[in-house]
């Protein structure tokens, strides 16, 4: 399951173009909630069987524009540096171009590699934060389910969708810890919204409940990071990203600093080629 869940905590918008309405559904007249158990045990068997290929259709079969924002601040708030990034994302044509180009030179059609983003000195004007730490891939759906405590709080109208809303912290204060990554999976809590009909994961929101130290506080320290998502599905009911946040204040070495991070997929088309993915 990618980082649509989105990301650094359980199973780890755009507000001017779809933004998230939330309408309370009165329990008197919606049908019961499911169990706690049944309702984990539904958005397991998706994230591990389903959101790989989701995400794989959706972008086999429709084009879109990607647009990502960084921006680095010291302590007093100030603007230091700014990175902002555009693509329109078109994977069967990005794959065409590719074996074609293979093809020409006589060569195997090789994996794409992930680009490979090397850490410079960090400095006022320079941090090697980039949200590469915040990835839960590594790790099993399982794993990070048994590390929170559940909680179902009620349903509610998601994007015109009945949702289901659970609230989630650590499940307890000695969770393992193996690596960074743990450091901030277990200190994680928040909420997120579960689609009724497909037990996709349509929105999160999250927190760290404490400071976290990277190596003792020598390489740095986390005080505040938030995270949140909002998914849409489309009318084939593929479940897209459409736009991703968070927000981190802490110190990167002896640099203190404040980052923003926000990522939308936007003008989504269908793609009218013949291309697509089965």
């Amino acid at each position: 399951m990618k980082a649509t869940l989105p990301t650094i905590a359980i199973l780890l918008a755009l507000q001017w173009l779809s933004p998230a309405q939330t309408t309370p559904i009165l329990q008197v007249d919606s049908k019961p909630l499911p169990s706690m158990d049944l309702l984990l045990q539904k958005v397991i068997e998706r994230a591990t069987n389903v959101e790989d290929k989701n995400d794989n259709l959706f972008d086999m079969n429709y084009q879109y524009t990607r647009t990502r924002v960084w921006e680095y601040r010291n302590s007093s708030g100030e603007l230091k540096s700014r990175e902002e990034k555009r693509s329109v994302e078109n994977k069967p044509q990005r794959l065409a171009e590719q074996a074609a180009k293979l093809a020409a030179e006589h060569k195997p059609t090789p994996p794409t590699p992930a680009p490979i983003v090397k850490d410079g000195p960090v400095t006022e004007t320079h941090s090697n934060v980039r949200g590469k730490a915040l990835k839960v891939k590594d790790y099993s759906i399982p794993n990070l389910v048994k590390r929170f405590r559940f909680t179902l709080v009620g349903r509610e109208m998601l994007n015109g969708r009945p949702s289901l809303v659970v609230d989630f912290k650590p499940a307890n204060d000695d969770l393992p810890v193996n690596s960074i990554a743990d450091k901030f999976i277990n200190r994680a809590a928040g909420r997120v919204w579960i689609d009724e009909a497909d037990y996709a994961i349509a929105q999160g929101q999250l927190h760290l409940t404490e400071k976290v130290n990277v190596l003792g506080g020598v390489l740095g320290s986390v005080w505040k990071f938030t995270y949140e998502f909002t998914r849409l599905r489309t009318a084939e009911g593929y479940w897209f990203a459409r736009q991703m946040d968070w927000h981190l204040e802490g110190r990167e070495v002896v640099v203190n600093r404040i980052v923003d991070y926000h990522e939308r997929k936007l003008n989504e088309q269908k793609i009218t080629t013949s291309a697509t993915s089965r």
